[in-house]
């Protein structure tokens, strides 16, 4: 939201500078994000009339001007603007006077021709981005007159940032409200009259029940000027408030929108065919819009139609085939409430953003529409000429918003804000902001103006209260209280624990978007169960994800992209799916992605791509201790068929990682070998009580065994069973080698083992280690079918 500074002081009386005013203005809510500062140096900037213009004498481009800049002599002034002709009045920035940007205007000679003084160009003169030709003024801009006075200048334009609940400062009524409650003031709005009527002409409106239009007026008025300028003024407040002035009859329906923030529309009213219908629009039903697109729309969207179709996109955008041109002499001025339901998403859906579509999403106050037309009516009347009908308005009066009243206590005040506020103040407060406010008790009973959607609770008076008041008189308390320190399952990893050693072992940790595209999810196979969004950001992000993997693998191949070579990435995050019902289910996931070399480049060792056991040691390292943990071959289409892994704990999959899918590494444009993982939080963080145990005094005993077993039998299972076998002085296995080739039977394979033994009470001997040995090799031999290896 952007406005003139002065415009708002014309509106309110504030005892404050400009830093202060946009302090006080944050500080109750509505952030100032910025203050551009318009015409602070137009000192010798006149008002000039071309009275002579004659081509230069050694330049094509250039002409030679005679500028009347009062009483005095004309000035000679050579000039490169296409424009410029006899009788134009343009700023003239006279010889000693300094611009914008530095630039000092002396008297010189250009090609051969002394010119004293210069002709400007909104640009020049910092106030418009135009400088493709000189700035036209009106004929009846006083000659010789200074410009910065005549325009309204010095003049700074104030972006305010406002959050969505506060659309009622999206105008200049609402906001000079606003302003007056903070400053403790009134504001002076301009009085609105009722129009008479000077013929019958009328156009009928019926509304559909339901259709989320509860309250829509017109009005036809004849015998404008679709040519007339619109005045100065409203050029510069338009133009300040960041809109593009067109012509007086959008400029009158603009500037109304920027006065009082209810958006308004201006139909040629010749090429309206019968009555008007506000309804939903049809499957499939076309309209094309103003912007010249032609929208393919659904019943979801609200349409205002007349006997031949949509005329309009209600809430939106107006039609192409109804819209105002320089022949119109006879329009239909309509304004009118539409519920924030039945617009929000609806231009993004088209991929577009209106200032309407802007505003009604927010809410709009549904006592406007008829101010708004009569005050747009008066402006065209005195800009445009022409005669207006009678103001005509059609009501659902059960589908408009009803304030209820909040109570206020006291008390509850007093606690949430820490400080006592004076019942007098509280009072003048809700009243200043607009509400009506009777005592209650030991309170108040409020209730909120129609203009303010978002006051519904005790919670909400309260911060309207401590922000008018001032979140400054509100003193700094330390929190007062026990403190209740949760406890710390030691049953579970820590999540901080996990991030640290992911971190240490050379990931770095993403956070994507939880939206994805449906397209998206469906390459992976992963869109069955998801949840589509109501009122998307964008046709990219219109579903909830089901994965955190697509999100990351597409950050990862962004690095890619930048030359990144070696790629590792995590994120925690959460995944939604469609239940049972259709209810939503979210889970917390961990998923992992890494490309390129298994380490850094170094000389130390040699090169080599990061592959499938590289994942899965960063996964064990992860697990630590964890019992009940196994690997099977399986996993998901999306991983490689014959390089994939299933983890389950007990019974439960947990996860799977492995290697991406050649094919789908293709469609998504990964460089090179890619392997990922995806697990669920819950069965990964879990963990055994700890448990102490004194480390023994006496010396450990090694033994090594090659087992020989077949190809396709895991290391896992192999080692619960040595671990069955050997029972409690088995204090560590290790796998050091796995051996295929000469020697070794066709589908088999040696697993070469460290056996570590340790007693607690006493040093073991030969024959104790010897007889755990043959226990083991006994257990491998019956469950496993291993021989040792010669």
């Amino acid at each position: 939201m952007k406005f003139s500074e002065n415009w708002l002081r014309q509106l309110v009386d504030i005892s404050a500078t400009r830093p202060e005013l946009a302090h006080r203005l944050t500080m109750c809510g509505l952030e100032v994000e910025g203050t551009e500062e318009l015409g602070a140096s137009l000192a010798g900037v006149l008002i000039g009339e071309i009275v002579d213009a004659q081509q230069h004498p050694n330049a094509d481009r250039l002409r030679v001007c005679k500028v009347r800049v009062g009483d005095g002599d004309p000035l000679q002034i050579v000039c490169g603007a296409p424009n410029a002709r006899v009788g134009l009045k343009a700023p003239v920035a006279t010889v000693g006077a300094v611009l914008p940007g530095g630039l000092a205007i002396k008297a010189a000679q250009l090609r051969g021709v002394e010119s004293f003084g210069m002709l400007c160009s909104g640009k020049e003169l910092g106030i418009d981005a135009d400088a493709s030709g000189l700035l036209e003024l009106p004929g009846d801009a006083p000659t010789g007159r200074a410009f910065a006075a005549w325009l309204g200048l010095p003049d700074a334009i104030i972006e305010l940032g406002l959050t969505p609940n506060r659309s009622d400062c999206l105008g200049m009524r609402g906001l000079a409200m606003e302003v007056a409650a903070e400053f403790g003031t009134s504001a002076r709005l301009p009085e609105i009259a009722p129009v008479p009527a000077a013929h019958a002409q009328q156009l009928a409106i019926a509304l559909t029940p339901g259709a989320g239009c509860p309250r829509y007026c017109g009005r036809v008025i004849e015998g404008l000027d679709g040519a007339a300028r619109s005045p100065m003024w409203m050029v510069e407040r338009l133009r300040r408030a960041g809109l593009r002035p067109i012509s007086a009859l959008v400029d009158v329906t603009n500037y109304v929108m920027l006065e009082i923030g209810q958006p308004l529309h201006a139909f040629d009213a010749d090429r309206i065919r019968g009555g008007i219908v506000v309804r939903r629009a049809t499957v499939g039903e076309r309209c094309a819009l103003l912007d010249g697109r032609e929208a393919t729309l659904d019943p979801e969207f609200v349409v205002i139609a007349d006997d031949g179709g949509a005329v309009a996109l209600g809430g939106v955008m107006g039609g192409f085939g109804s819209r105002i041109t320089d022949a119109t002499r006879r329009v239909f001025l309509e304004a009118a409430h539409f519920a924030p339901a039945a617009i929000s998403g609806r231009a993004r859906r088209l991929g577009m953003h209106t200032d309407a579509s802007h505003r009604f999403e927010r809410g709009v106050d549904p006592e406007l529409p008829r101010l708004a037309v009569e005050r747009a009516t008066a402006l065209l009347l005195e800009i445009a000429g022409g005669s207006a009908g009678p103001l005509v308005e059609a009501v659902l009066a059960d589908e408009l918003p009803r304030a209820q009243a909040i109570l206020l206590r006291a008390a509850r005040l007093a606690r949430v804000l820490g400080i006592e506020v004076p019942g007098a103040a509280v009072e003048r407060i809700l009243v200043a902001l607009g509400m009506q406010v009777e005592r209650d008790g030991e309170g108040w009973r409020v209730l909120p103006p129609s203009w303010r959607f978002d006051l519904a609770i005790e919670e909400d008076l309260i911060e309207e209260v401590a922000r008018i008041h001032g979140y400054d008189e509100i003193p700094t308390v330390p929190p007062r209280g026990e403190i209740v320190i949760a406890p710390v399952a030691e049953t579970r990893l820590p999540l901080a624990r996990m991030r640290e050693r992911l971190v240490a072992r050379d990931y770095a940790e993403a956070i994507t978007f939880a939206f994805v595209g449906e397209p998206e999810l469906a390459q992976w196979g992963l869109g069955a169960d998801a949840i589509a969004l109501a009122n998307p950001l964008s046709a990219e992000l219109a579903v909830m994800r089901t994965s955190l993997l697509p999100g990351l693998v597409a950050a990862l191949v962004r690095n890619q992209n930048r030359q990144q070579g070696r790629v590792r990435l995590f994120e925690v995050g959460r995944r939604y799916l469609r239940g049972p019902e259709g209810r939503p289910l979210e889970s917390d996931l961990l998923a992992l992605v890494a490309s390129g070399s298994a380490r850094p480049e170094q000389w130390g060792e040699r090169c080599r791509p990061v592959d499938f056991f590289d994942l899965k040691g960063d996964v064990e390292a992860l697990l630590g201790d964890a019992d009940g943990i196994k690997w099977h071959a399986a996993g998901p289409d999306w991983l490689h068929p014959g390089r994939r892994a299933e983890l389950r704990r007990g019974d439960s999959v947990i996860g799977h990682l492995g290697v991406l899918h050649p094919e789908l590494a293709r469609r998504l444009d990964v460089d090179g070998e890619l392997v990922l993982g995806e697990f669920t939080l819950a069965g990964l963080l879990a963990r055994p009580m700890p448990k102490a145990r004194e480390l023994s005094r006496f010396p450990s005993v090694r033994r090594d065994l090659a087992l020989v077993v077949a190809e396709d039998l895991g290391y896992a299972e192999l080692a619960a069973g040595v671990r069955a076998a050997a029972g409690g002085l088995l204090r560590e296995l290790r796998l050091f080698d796995v051996y295929c080739g000469a020697g070794i039977e066709t589908g088999c394979k040696s697993f070469a083992i460290g056996l570590i033994f340790q007693d607690d009470s006493r040093t073991l001997g030969d024959a104790d280690v010897d007889t755990l040995v043959a226990a083991i090799i006994e257990r491998a031999a019956r469950d496993f079918g291993a021989q040792l290896r010669s």
